[in-house]
């Protein structure tokens, strides 16, 4: 298929609107999540990355254990391990789930949260210490021989990994950041360019920073964006649930604070600040009420409507050149059945639609 459908899971149930229930390491929830998602013709999830929460790489290795098709995309901080043990720790689970496994770098938008695991360099510079981690680490993947680095973060001798990833050349490298330091490194090493949900004037316009980027390494690249949908048997409900959405959010932001920490530091949360400062509905479709209460520091907004609506938002992305689309509700696992009964096929055959049509008109 020409679009690859993206969902993310957590390690227990929780979201803007929901408090969080169970145990912290839910192991059947994150079983039934997984399982949710490869049942409603998901094509890869994203296991994030917190550095309060459960170690990703064995939340990953839980998901993929409990699924034979779908793909994982493990969310993944340089700086906190040495990028030569990176590359051993990645191998081997690639060929534990027989080379399902995807890379999300972040570099971390946050100093507060930085911190928190020790890590004290500035913003600039976790963007540099990524670029090269990244370097080594691919060397480590690929290399054919024991190898010398020696960097400004980094410095190995005679490094060498006897298992390698199950994918050739090596595993699928996806990244985010929207700042000048990031866009040099996702143009210099990403194959999947993640960003937020935007309005299609914005995100034209990163997507072409990039893609100069990228050409100036000689390079492609794919581009992600994350969505979460808000659908309804009729335009005017879908419009109703989003309401009754931000309305529990808010409930539950008076009862708990915060549920997300503000990142002051991440370019990408500043861009979705300036799509709230356009209003609640951009785009006919583009809704962020969410976005604005969280000030904009995840992947906040929501495309709002029939799925027959949204899915045509969706393709006014694939239209700009985006191959990839990350989904997930409010109601996380609710909402991932109901993608895949509703939603994901139409978006394929409206996909598959469009690329008949674009090649009848080459032809």
């Amino acid at each position: 298929m020409s679009i690859q459908i993206l969902g993310m899971i957590g390690h227990r149930l929780s979201s803007e609107t929901i408090a969080p229930v169970g145990p912290v390491f839910d192991k059947d929830y994150i079983r039934s999540f997984a399982k949710a998602h490869e049942d409603a013709g998901f094509d890869r999830i994203l296991v994030g990355y917190w550095s309060d929460q459960p170690d990703g790489f064995l939340v990953t290795a839980l998901a993929g254990l409990s699924t034979r098709r779908l793909g994982l995309l493990l969310a993944h901080r340089p700086g906190f391990v040495a990028p030569t043990l990176a590359a051993r720790k990645l191998a081997t689970l690639d060929q534990l789930l027989d080379g399902r496994l995807a890379l999300n770098v972040i570099s971390g938008g946050s100093d507060a949260e930085q911190r928190k695991d020790g890590d004290f360099l500035d913003h600039d510079r976790r963007y540099a210490r990524t670029d090269e981690f990244l370097e080594v680490l691919k060397k480590a993947w690929t290399a054919d021989r024991p190898f010398d680095h020696q960097g400004e973060f980094y410095r190995v001798e005679q490094a060498f990994s006897a298992i390698k990833s199950e994918q050739k050349p090596h595993i699928p490298v996806y990244f985010g950041g929207a700042s000048d330091a990031a866009l040099r490194v996702a143009g210099k090493h990403a194959d999947v360019y993640m960003l937020w949900g935007e309005s299609l004037e914005q995100t034209r316009e990163i997507l072409a920073r990039v893609r100069a980027e990228a050409a100036r390494h000689g390079r492609s690249i794919e581009f992600s964006v994350s969505f979460r949908p808000i659908i309804a048997a009729t335009e005017e409900e879908a419009w109703a649930k989003a309401d009754a959405i931000l309305r529990r959010a808010r409930e539950r932001q008076a009862q708990a604070g915060p549920v997300l920490a503000a990142k002051p530091q991440s370019v990408g949360a500043q861009r979705l600040r300036q799509t709230v400062a356009r209003g609640e509905r951009v785009d006919k479709r583009l809704w962020t009420g969410i976005a604005g209460l969280v000030g904009g520091g995840q992947n906040s907004t929501a495309l709002v409507g029939t799925p027959e609506q949204v899915a045509d938002a969706l393709l006014d992305y694939y239209d700009l050149g985006v191959r990839n689309i990350l989904m997930r509700g409010f109601d996380p696992l609710n909402d991932a059945v109901d993608y895949g009964r509703e939603l994901i096929p139409l978006i394929r055959a409206k996909v598959a639609e469009r690329d008949r049509q674009q090649t009848s008109r080459s032809a």
